[in-house]
């Protein structure tokens, strides 16, 4: 097991971890997307948070934030003939602003009931991309809710939207998903981390921006995935631990075949073996993998994924699947 990478406060080295999840931890399916609801589930997510705190990490957060643009997105549609339609990059920062509000607010009223003394702040995040990516060329990435053929040409001709038809269900909108470069003001969510904040941060991927010829960083009409984001900022904070929270406890071999086996323990290598293998694909588990890959490979250290239930647990190395720099796999015995 690698040693821990430790930042010094105020003659204490304190350990650092970064955590992922997605925008559905506030905003489920089921629901009717109120703020109420939303603001009852951030609580609940952070009992979870704080169990990383009990455990002598510095925090940092990743949030997703899928529902709540195509919350955005409708509201646009809605008032596209009467408001300026604005753009997903300003919709993103404005996911990062309502989201970590509800983040910090809840968090700050968990650490006064455990009586835990610790700033919170909640930092719209911009990441830089390469506007030449090719994803620009062949926007694919989906969002929003579904349209007729009818609606969906208007918003083509009128908004702009690319838009693809999914047979059975509707028109939705497209947008470009370039890859994370890198993110701007780093060093201050470091300092951040180093003052012992808990620090939400790189909200739904960051707020996409490029560099024009002149230096200056532009918005751009783009999504970015939040894994991709919070593996460079776990790397940038140089963190202990990465964790990624999905919907399944533990990642399995061969996953829904006769011979699937669940992993307690994958190496690096095997990993990249099983993404060549499409055992991950581009829209499952994918992008959560290759964010894994990359952080261990960039620092050695090790990268957590499992759900929001078994997150105690696997905390204490009894649940979860550890993605690490080198060993061979150990597979779980599932009662």
């Amino acid at each position: 097991m690698n040693e821990r990478n430790t930042i010094s406060l105020d003659g204490e080295d304190q350990p650092v971890a970064v955590i992922a999840f997605g925008g559905t931890a506030l905003l489920r399916p089921q629901d009717h997307g109120t703020q109420e609801e939303q603001f009852t589930l951030a609580w609940k997510a952070t009992r979870w948070l704080v169990e990383i705190i009990h455990r002598g990490y510095e925090l940092a957060i990743v949030h997703g934030n899928g529902p709540q643009v195509g919350n955005i997105m409708i509201q646009v549609e809605e008032a596209f003939t009467k408001i300026p339609p604005q753009s997903l990059d300003v919709a993103v920062a404005q996911t990062q602003g309502s989201m970590g509000y509800m983040l910090a607010n809840q968090m700050r009223n968990r650490l006064n009931e455990e009586q835990l003394d610790r700033d919170i702040a909640a930092v719209l995040t911009q990441v830089v991309v390469d506007r030449e990516d090719p994803a620009f060329e062949n926007p694919s990435k989906p969002g929003g809710p579904y349209y007729t053929a009818d609606r969906a040409n208007l918003l083509m001709q009128e908004a702009g939207w690319e838009m693809v038809e999914e047979p059975g269900r509707g028109w939705r909108k497209v947008v470009a998903s370039p890859k994370p470069h890198r993110i701007l003001g780093s060093r201050l969510l470091k300092r951040l981390i180093e003052d012992r904040a808990i620090v939400v941060a790189g909200g739904g991927g960051g707020i996409p921006v490029y560099e024009d010829v002149g230096g200056y960083y532009r918005g751009v009409e783009a999504v970015i995935d939040k894994d991709y984001v919070a593996s460079i900022l776990a790397t940038d904070l140089n963190a202990d631990l990465f964790i990624v929270l999905t919907n399944v406890p533990m990642i399995a071999e061969s996953y829904g075949r006769p011979n699937q086996r669940w992993l307690r323990c994958l190496p690096v290598d095997r990993a990249r073996t099983m993404m060549a293998s499409n055992q991950f694909p581009p829209g499952s588990m994918g992008p959560t993998i290759q964010s894994a890959i990359d952080f261990v490979e960039a620092t050695g250290k090790e990268v957590l994924i499992t759900d929001a239930d078994s997150l105690k647990q696997a905390l204490e190395r009894k649940a979860g699947t550890f993605i690490v720099a080198g060993g061979e796999p150990e597979y779980a015995v599932i009662q």
